[in-house]
């Protein structure tokens, strides 16, 4: 059937079946039937016009409020059918709701849709007429427990308002959470429904009503959320280790793809076999014209060919018996129908053979330990323990760019592409097995497989962290939503509601990312949010405390203890709370002896933040070295802040050398913790 939304009273009638509180009501078609039902409910009374035509009630002069009399509930529904009649003459009007109104208390939204990656999300926030100026809601993929609604309601800005404001009584937050779960679960069970909008329900000290309903139903399709079709993915030993790589295209031609491939494969330690039925040596290696000539077995195939002629290689590639085809052609689903027919049909092909596909329409795979770049991008990154999986290849170049003079290495670098075959949920496993990535960062345009990528990534974020970047938080083209729900729950803000409830840090831009995905491969996940600072720049030591209110970064008091073993050696009029300023005038010397104080005492604090500023007592390189030694001996989060230019580069190659990051601007660092400490509280809940 398709989409309609039922009218007011209808949604009112399904929600008293569910359980779920609403005003008393009736239906009414005449004046005198809204004057008996008025005095059946009782003074004051609401009215409201009942059309499948008009959504929006209060625009076309459709209702009525504070109906205190007989002759007031006559009069309330003829200007009610005039105003519909003149403001909406195309509307049906099915009649006239006559329901208790009801008083005052705390408005929120529950609303509900049904988003095409992630399948069915729920939504509560701050309700009334300003819900789309205020914003202020939390979003949650679905199924949730009882535990997860209740951290929902109490992350919104305007929870103050629940828990009791300027003397105000609580209110009753456990109605709530009730009226939540019984929505949650009945929108999972009757996959009819498509949306629902609860705007306002009145929260009381005790209980809750909805007083206005729209619910959307249709025919369920069964396509919201698909699962990936393909088969899991192998132990990445078998696939993504490889011993021998063909590159299909190989071309001697500069302005080549084949060419580049080749030229950056080079480096790979492995069996290397260019292919080309024109050619007989490329690169002073022998070159094959298919690739079932190949003498010895084949893992990968790097496949750069135009796309018309990609099913045949596929068919030469099956037969051979290779692993994994990385296809970097384009002229696939991303050029329309044709394109992606011809998608389907390589696809295909590869399941019948079992061979695995990365792409089409990517730039490649790189994995720096092992001399691997199969990708036409001219730059190879050092090697590191941060994995990099992105949609976009130019990212990707741009980013391998920049990591080069930032020495910021990687342990594997992968363009997704059309995700024809592999997804993110299948490098994310890659990854999370790889012993070379301590972290992973992702830059995603699109999940083909919402609930494959929540189930996986729920179970790697507590072993490795997960950073990710969405794109596309802008609405400029995007058509105007239909409910409040639509509006707020959009397609980004539902996929950093899942990334946080899968565990995964979202990040805002690609130097956050990095940032935070570095952090954490260096440090782990910090184990409480107890920070302290210390600082020879009293400037900085005030900076940090603004900063750590801001990012939920909690500066410690500093027991008495460590305070006479600090006053032992510090000068007199260093300023004795934290963030430390231990002065101008530190060196190395008093930075170590503070160290020391810190390692004997890790009970009391989790992160350290350690601000080196350029002065003339100060030598980057010795700084650097007690940092390094400081971050060894604790089993505490060691954040570095070196702040300055040219003067410090020496101590940031020390830092960079022992896998230390080193944040340039003082913010950064704190908005990093923040961020982490975020990431951490939700995955522990």
């Amino acid at each position: 059937m398709p989409e309609r939304m039922l009218t007011e009273f209808e949604g009112y009638q399904l929600l008293e079946s569910w359980g779920v509180p609403v005003p008393p009501h009736t239906l009414v078609s005449s004046a005198m039937e809204a004057r008996e039902a008025a005095g059946r409910i009782g003074y004051p009374v609401v009215m409201k016009v009942i059309s499948p035509q008009i959504v929006h009630k209060s625009d076309v002069g459709g209702v009525i409020t504070g109906i205190e009399t007989p002759g007031a509930a006559e009069e309330a529904f003829r200007t009610i059918m005039r105003n519909s009649a003149a403001n909406a003459p195309e509307a049906t009007i099915t009649g006239i709701i006559v329901e208790r109104q009801m008083p005052g208390g705390v408005e929120v939204l529950i609303g509900g849709k049904t988003d095409p990656t992630f399948g069915k999300v729920i939504t509560f926030g701050l309700g009334g007429k300003l819900v789309e100026l205020l914003k202020d809601v939390s979003i949650r993929v679905l199924p949730v427990g009882e535990d997860e609604i209740r951290s929902m309601i109490r992350e919104i800005r305007g929870y103050s308002l629940i828990h009791g404001y300027r003397g105000e009584p609580p209110k009753d937050e456990d109605a709530l959470v009730n009226l939540i779960a019984a929505m949650a679960r009945k929108f999972v069970e009757i996959p009819e429904i498509r949306e629902f909008d609860l705007n306002p329900v009145i929260l009381y000290e005790r209980g809750a009503s909805v007083v206005d309903a729209r619910i959307i139903v249709g025919e369920a399709t069964g396509e919201e959320a698909p699962r990936r079709p393909g088969t899991a993915l192998e132990t990445p030993s078998d696939i993504f280790y490889p011993d021998s790589i063909a590159v299909i295209g190989a071309s001697a031609s500069p302005n080549k793809v084949g060419y580049s491939v080749l030229r950056n494969l080079l480096s790979f330690p492995g069996k290397l076999y260019p292919v080309n039925p024109s050619r007989t040596e490329i690169f002073g290696r022998k070159a094959y014209p298919s690739v079932k000539e190949i003498p010895g077995p084949v893992d990968w195939a790097v496949i750069a060919v135009p796309a018309r002629i990609i099913p045949e290689v596929m068919e030469e590639c099956g037969e051979k018996g290779v692993r994994l085809a990385i296809i970097v052609a384009a002229g696939f689903r991303e050029i329309g129908d044709e394109g992606a027919a011809l998608e389907e049909r390589v696809t295909a092909i590869a399941r019948r053979h079992g061979i695995r596909i990365v792409g089409p329409n990517c730039l490649g795979v790189m994995m720096p330990h092992m001399g691997i770049n199969a990708t036409f991008d001219p730059v190879s990154p050092r090697p590191g323990d941060v994995a990099f999986i992105s949609q976009s290849g130019a990212i990707i170049t741009t980013v391998v760019d920049w990591s080069l003079p930032s020495d910021f290495g990687f342990s594997t670098v992968i363009s997704v592409g059309n995700q024809a075959d592999l997804g993110f949920e299948h490098y994310l496993r890659f990854a999370e097995q790889d012993r070379m990535t301590r972290s992973i960062t992702l830059y995603i345009e699109e999940i083909l497989d919402g609930p494959g990528f929540m189930e996986i990534v729920r179970e790697i974020t507590p072993r490795k962290p997960v950073v990710a970047v969405k794109s596309g938080s802008s609405r400029k083209g995007q058509a105007t939503a239909s409910s409040h729900t639509g509006s707020l729950a959009g397609s980004y803000e539902v996929y950093i509601a899942a990334f946080r409830q899968a565990g995964v840090i979202p990040a805002r831009s690609l130097r956050e990312a990095f940032n935070l995905a570095e952090l954490l491969a260096s440090e782990g996940y910090p184990r409480g949010n107890r920070a302290i600072a210390v600082t020879s720049a009293g400037g900085f030591a005030v900076l940090a405390s603004d900063y750590a209110e801001a990012y939920g970064v909690d500066m410690v008091e500093i027991p008495e203890e460590v305070l006479q073993e600090l006053n032992a050696f510090l000068p007199p009029y260093w300023n004795h709370t934290n963030p430390m300023d231990i002065l101008g005038d530190a060196d190395a010397t008093r930075f170590a002896a503070l160290f020391d104080v810190l390692i004997r005492h890790q009970e009391f604090w989790d992160i350290a933040f350690v601000i080196a500023v350029p002065t003339t007592t100060v030598d980057p390189t010795h700084v650097a070295n007690e940092i390094v030694r400081f971050s060894r001996n604790t089993s505490k989060m060691v954040v570095g802040c070196m702040l300055g230019g040219d003067s410090i580069k020496s101590g940031l190659r020390i830092l960079r050398g022992a896998r230390i990051p080193n944040f340039e601007e003082l913010e950064d660092a704190f908005k990093a913790v923040g961020n982490i400490l975020d990431g951490r509280m939700v995955r522990e809940r």
